[in-house]
């Protein structure tokens, strides 16, 4: 009798830990159909929290929550107000938990000015979080060039510029709105090239301290461009280096990488030459993005690859609405390396890199000729909002976070 005590406790032990792992795989009970039927799971987090969540219409609840359904498409969507919404068309298998994170926008975008010294040109060193502002308003106190690091320190109202070089310590007759800025391999310093009457001045200048008397490499400036070039070119094969093998050759003969997502999980690409993408990673990741991709290159299209789960995506962009001779200034990865933002004629959007949820975050006031991301998500714009009192624009941050 001891015996059966104990084989029962045992089978009832065995029956109350396969139902426990049968429930942790997503296994139901479907009352209707009288079966045990397997079922998924969607995590659903967002940026701001407390935003609704619908599936197919119905309000499920508030982020961040998790969501069991059967095996099916859905469609989700995420909802704040004062934000705009965001939608999401998925698949579900059973025994499998996706992962959505829905970034949501403000549909009024803040404006908050960072300098006044009146900018006519503006220079962003690279991703390294600093500008190279150029006043020249007629203050021979004021006028030079200055570095801009909103890395160091959080935004705040007009935040302290470091000098880097008073216009009156340069040669006369220049205009600084016409300076060529070449970078150093490690974005440190760079070659400032001037234009004097019909000649050209090059000054080599570090982004540490103030400049008071340039160090003139007029001479050797072509040597000096050609060995960074060089390094940098070496740098580009250890990127390339880094690659799926696969992918290596296909990226050595047939597209150039335009910029690299901050994490290095993706990067923006031009085709140059048709070719088609083989897989990468066999078998497919079961969790990976289910947006469409395009695996057949058209020379002259632009590409996202994202290296982690194998997945390539076509940008959906019109020709007219950037420039494609400087794609890097009109396309431009967003901090959380999930966006990217355009730089379009009359509008500044941003879209997820798989080209969902695409939305118009500014078309206020600013000069389209730049437009770059703070590390803190907000946008950086040129614009003059009173032109009848300022003669030149100002940095101003968009919040759209």
């Amino acid at each position: 009798m001891r015996y059966i005590s104990r084989l029962l406790l045992f089978g009832l032990f065995v029956a109350i830990l396969i139902l426990v792992i049968t429930y942790a795989r997503g296994y139901r009970l479907d009352v209707k159909k009288k079966l045990v039927t397997a079922t998924g799971i969607i995590a659903i987090s967002s940026s701001p929290k407390a935003a609704k969540v619908y599936v197919n219409g119905e309000l499920k609840g508030v982020t961040d929550i998790n969501i069991t359904l059967p095996p099916g498409k859905y469609t989700i969507e995420v909802k704040k107000d004062g934000y705009m919404d965001w939608k999401k068309n998925i698949s579900l298998k059973g025994e499998l938990v996706m992962t959505t994170d829905a970034t949501l926008f403000p549909q009024n975008a803040s404006l908050t000015p960072l300098t006044n010294l009146g900018v006519g040109k503006i220079i962003s060193i690279d991703q390294t979080g600093r500008h190279l502002l150029f006043s020249q308003t007629g203050n021979e106190e004021k006028d030079g060039i200055y570095v801009f690091d909103q890395s160091k320190k959080p935004f705040s109202l007009f935040p302290p510029l470091k000098l880097l070089i008073l216009k009156k310590n340069l040669p006369a007759d220049i205009d600084l709105y016409e300076t060529k800025v070449t970078f150093s391999p490690d974005y440190k310093e760079g070659i400032f090239e001037f234009l004097v009457d019909i000649q050209t001045i090059a000054y080599d200048m570090g982004f540490d301290e103030e400049v008071k008397a340039p160090f003139d490499v007029t001479t050797s400036q072509v040597s000096l461009s050609q060995a960074w070039k060089e390094e940098r070119e070496r740098e580009a094969v250890k990127i390339l280096e880094a690659l799926p093998k696969d992918m290596r050759a296909i990226a050595s003969d047939s597209f150039h990488i335009v910029s690299f997502a901050p994490d290095k999980t993706k990067f923006l690409y031009e085709v140059t030459k048709k070719e088609e993408l083989p897989p990468i990673i066999i078998p497919p990741l079961i969790s990976a993005n289910q947006e469409t991709e395009e695996r057949n290159l058209n020379p002259g299209d632009l590409y996202i690859y994202d290296i982690k789960e194998d997945k390539n995506f076509k940008l959906d962009i019109k020709e007219e609405d950037f420039d494609p001779s400087d794609i890097e200034r009109y396309i431009i990865w967003y901090p959380d390396s999930q966006h990217v933002v355009l730089n379009e004629q009359k509008q500044t959007s941003i879209m997820e890199y798989d080209n969902s949820n695409r939305q118009v975050i500014y078309s206020g006031p600013h000069e389209q000729n730049f437009l770059d991301i703070a590390l803190d998500g907000k946008l950086l714009i040129l614009a003059n909002l009173n032109p009848q009192t300022n003669k030149s624009p100002d940095v101003y941050a968009v919040g759209i976070r």
